[in-house]
């Protein structure tokens, strides 16, 4: 994947520190604190605005925010992942732009999916996760609007993971990628 070449300072160094702060909170508390989320999005489009000009900047500002939320918030409607994962992808965004977030989402999709079925295959819960999935395609097969909740999963949950940590390590290769 061909990323585009990110601007000097200071979009890796607020980028980076923000996600490596929203992974350390959703590590430790399993939360992304909203006020990071803020911070982190009038920090991005500060920093847009200064570089880019007005006009530009908050184009690619709101361009980046709005791929980072309309590439989580479906998966966060079917009880995916949480708002914060969502909020942090926009963030991101924020300082990155569009192309490079799509980039990031890669990127964390499928390092998230790994570590998911690593603890999956750890905790002995394979089966249920086979189980679940087979149950959720032939809920959406059939047309069975409402059931395909957690609550209704014939195993329940086999887990969940601390996503911000995925995003991040999303963003540290788009950053490195950018650099080569």
């Amino acid at each position: 994947m061909i990323i585009t070449h990110l601007s000097a300072q200071p979009v890796p160094l607020g980028v980076t520190l923000s996600v490596i702060l929203a992974a350390s909170t959703d590590l430790t508390a399993r939360r992304v604190p909203n006020l990071l989320i803020a911070a982190g999005l009038a920090a991005s489009l500060a920093a847009q605005l200064w570089l880019n000009g007005v006009q530009e900047g908050g184009l690619h500002w709101l361009a980046g925010v709005l791929t980072g939320f309309a590439l989580l918030f479906p998966v966060y409607l079917l009880r995916g992942m949480a708002a914060g994962d969502v909020k942090l992808l926009m963030l991101v965004g924020g300082w990155l732009g569009a192309d490079a977030t799509l980039g990031v989402a890669l990127f964390a999709g499928l390092i998230g999916g790994v570590w998911a079925l690593a603890i999956v295959i750890v905790r002995g819960r394979l089966r249920t996760l086979c189980t679940n999935l087979v149950w959720l395609l032939g809920d959406m097969l059939h047309g069975s609007r409402g059931r395909g909740s957690i609550e209704h999963l014939p195993g329940g949950s086999v887990g969940t993971i601390p996503y911000a940590g995925a995003i991040a390590a999303g963003t540290i290769i788009v950053l490195y990628q950018s650099i080569r």
